[in-house]
């Protein structure tokens, strides 16, 4: 068993060290400031594996002969008694070990905290703006990664939003409405579906025609689901028809091959949902290019967002519509999501309306909605000492990277 000592200008240093040196399992042992940087004591989970299996045995030994030394009590059938082996030792260094490796990390996220806080109060300021709108840890910290250097807390979050601008793919003008094609709107249920199709339809209408455009729904799950869109068909003077299955689907859309737009309604599932992967295999299986737009609800927080583009993601979406935007307290949380996972953002809805409440995206105002002040009486604000508990442990963005273009600077795009 050997403990490693590792030395660097800041605790963030040291323990990329330790993770290159012992992997991300290792033990902290200690830290302490020393002349010139940190020093960082730590132990390889091996070494661990061998403490507990050492430990064990000798609990085992001091058993045995404790055992031989105390006289053998005759019991019914003429046997000894023996008493287990059990390693409640072991067992017990352990927890303390894990227990100490938790409240470790702890202290060296609040150094690390400290230390960026000294030697860089811009980033540390662009950190807490970014957390505070609903932006990932993990994406803030690749954005500030490649914070150019020499930037002030102002200038810095100018840049952090010309970035986020510029990663924010969106669509050019109405592409759905002018191209047509078929879509299919997916996502969970209570995301706004059947309005959204109402909505994409009417636009659809008033530019091309109510003979250019057609309505389907497979939702026959929900109590009067699919008179819910046939009632919108019938203020728009559209044809709504209902599909049960891949081949019903194939037949009907070679039926409708001189429409310009199909929309197909689809039945809202959990993301966590088995039939989620059926019906994906449906719209892609019937023979025909069937777009996927996902609707992604702007009150839901981080995690669930994930999870839901993960599930409806299949063989690839051809982009997404955000939903309740009015309904939100803030857009940093899907704006994330649609970064990370490199989504093309086609249209936002904020009410019930049809067709008013459909919006052609605007990256600039989006960010800008995100970044509005967080109240500071919000149960939900960050303190100071908080910061460094979220940024400790946060993993990777689980998407694609954040790639500033050659030249970018605060003042704006080269």
């Amino acid at each position: 068993m050997k403990v490693k000592k590792f030395c660097a200008d800041t605790s963030r240093e040291a323990l990329r060290q330790v993770r290159e040196m012992l992997g991300p399992e290792a033990v902290i042992l200690s830290n302490r400031q020393v002349e010139g940087g940190v020093e960082v004591m730590a132990l390889a989970s091996a070494d661990i594996s061998c403490l507990m299996v050492t430990s064990g045995q000798q609990a085992e030994m001091r058993k045995v002969e404790q055992a031989d030394a105390a006289p053998r009590a005759e019991i019914e059938g003429g046997q000894a008694s023996q008493s287990p082996v059990t390693e409640p030792i072991a067992q017990s260094i352990i927890s303390e070990i894990q227990t100490m490796r938790g409240m470790l990390e702890e202290q060296l996220s609040s150094l690390a905290w400290g230390d960026l806080q000294r030697r860089e109060p811009a980033k540390a300021g662009i950190l807490r703006t970014m957390l505070g709108a609903g932006f990932s840890p993990a994406l803030s910290r690749q954005l500030l990664d490649k914070l150019p250097a020499g930037y002030d807390q102002k200038q810095g979050l100018e840049w952090a939003k010309i970035v986020l601008t510029h990663n924010l793919r969106t669509a050019v003008g109405d592409d759905i409405v002018d191209q047509g094609g078929v879509y299919a709107l997916v996502g969970p249920t209570g995301v706004g579906k059947t309005t959204t199709t109402a909505k994409l339809a009417a636009r659809c209408v008033v530019r091309h025609g109510a003979d250019k455009v057609v309505l389907l729904t497979n939702d026959s799950y929900r109590i009067g689901g699919h008179e819910q869109l046939r009632i919108y068909g019938k203020l728009l003077g559209i044809p709504v028809r209902t599909i049960k299955d891949s081949e019903d689907l194939q037949l009907t859309l070679s039926e409708l091959r001189g429409k310009h737009l199909v929309l197909i309604d689809t039945v809202g599932m959990g993301q966590r949902d088995q039939m989620v992967a059926e019906q994906v295999a449906m719209l892609c299986d019937c023979g025909f290019d069937v777009k996927r737009l996902l609707l992604l609800n702007a009150t839901s927080n981080g995690g669930t967002l994930d999870d839901v583009v993960q599930a409806y993601r299949g063989n690839g979406l051809s982009g997404c519509i955000i939903t309740k935007v009015d309904e939100a307290a803030s857009l940093g949380m899907v704006l994330d999501v649609v970064i990370r996972r490199k989504l093309a953002l086609y249209f936002v809805t904020n009410g019930q309306k049809v067709p008013e409440d459909l919006h052609q995206t605007n990256s600039q105002y989006l960010l800008q909605r995100a970044f509005q002040k967080v109240q500071e009486n919000s149960p939900f604000a960050l303190q100071d000492a908080e910061f460094a508990l979220v940024m400790a442990g946060s993993g990777e963005t689980g998407g694609a990277a954040i790639l500033p273009k050659a030249g970018m600077h605060a003042g704006g795009q080269s």
